[in-house]
């Protein structure tokens, strides 16, 4: 039947168009028997509701707003992979706001958490401040972190110190004790990254376990890019006393080492060592050694997580941490001296 409505449902079923829309809202207030007839009949007239009276009648946007910094970068394409197939498979559309300042990070945290414009609020690798949280909590929109952390708001997290770490003592355990490591902004980051804090942290940790002292000279930061990351590898492989090894916070920057090395005439891993973060599909096809931090699987949770406190599932906040795992391939080996 063309253009069947939800009265036309109502009087083939024999009941009110209130029953029709329980039905439908999957209210639990419906008898079994009324229930399987209203469902029968909305199959025969092959009816599909209305998606703009559906979220009436919820009093709902069925919408999540999802911000996130720089989103075309391939770690947070990672992560919206996960959160589409959770919430694909939802009632639940959702709306990417892609942050790339300051002030449309401060923008977007003023105006998007309002009911009627989304149900709920992911937010990637942006760590609110209290004042945030207050207001997103007088706001009474649901957000749950990804990749950042507050104490008010449940979030999923990667074990960073423990990947920097792994990364670092891998190159030690190898025999490297002049290791480098070229790094996204830490301390002049507007944006307060905390897996930059916690990936450092994870690699002087190693450093001092092992009993090799830090070395200033090795250690560059700067803005997360494979052009920046060869820039500070030439620096420091340029020095006199090179490092045999570098750590990079990120794949993208390892590319950008790996680079460097090729414009330098170094041989990887004969002559220097190389290892990233993240485990991109690039990654395997460089043969690059790296950490693997499972990126779709902290949009999966998080899109779980924002599920749940949408649907009133969960109340106190909760932390999920996943872990990290070293994968080997080509790009580290025993220093050359």
């Amino acid at each position: 039947m063309a253009n069947t409505t939800i009265r036309d449902v109502a009087k083939k079923a024999g009941v009110g168009i209130g029953t029709v829309s329980r039905v439908l809202n999957q209210s639990p207030s419906v008898s079994k028997i009324t229930r399987e007839k209203v469902l029968s009949t909305i199959a025969e007239l092959k009816y599909t509701p209305s998606p703009i009276a559906r979220r009436l009648s919820l009093g709902k946007t069925m919408t999540i707003g999802v911000i996130t910094p720089f989103f075309t970068r391939s770690s947070y394409v990672e992560r919206l992979r996960g959160v589409e197939s959770v919430l694909s498979q939802s009632e639940y559309d959702f709306i990417i706001y892609n942050v790339e300042t300051v002030e449309r990070r401060d923008k977007y945290f003023r105006e998007i958490p309002r009911r009627e414009r989304i149900d709920g609020m992911m937010i990637m690798s942006l760590p609110p401040t209290d004042e945030d949280a207050y207001r997103f909590a007088d706001a009474q929109v649901p957000t749950i972190l990804v990749d950042a952390v507050h104490p008010q708001m449940s979030c999923v997290m990667i074990d960073d110190v423990d990947g920097g770490y792994k990364a670092t003592m891998h190159l030690i355990e190898m025999g490297h004790r002049k290791i480098s490591y070229i790094s996204d902004y830490m301390k002049n980051s507007p944006f307060h990254f905390t897996p930059v804090q916690d990936r450092y942290q994870g690699y002087r940790n190693a450093l001092k376990d092992a009993g090799i002292e830090f070395n200033p000279e090795y250690y560059k930061q700067s803005e997360l890019s494979e052009q920046e990351a060869q820039r500070m590898a030439v620096e420091v492989l340029s020095l006199s006393d090179p490092p045999t090894a570098i750590f990079a916070y990120s794949d993208t920057q390892a590319f950008g080492v790996l680079r460097a090395a090729h414009d330098l005439g170094i041989e990887v891993p004969d002559q220097l060592s190389v290892i990233g973060y993240d485990d991109i599909e690039l990654a395997e096809y460089l043969h690059l050694t790296t950490i693997r931090q499972n990126l779709f699987l902290s949009g999966v949770k998080g899109a779980e997580l924002m599920l749940s406190a949408v649907d009133g599932k969960q109340t106190a906040p909760q932390e999920v941490v996943l872990p990290t795992e070293l994968v080997v391939r080509r790009t580290t080996a025993p220093p050359c001296y």
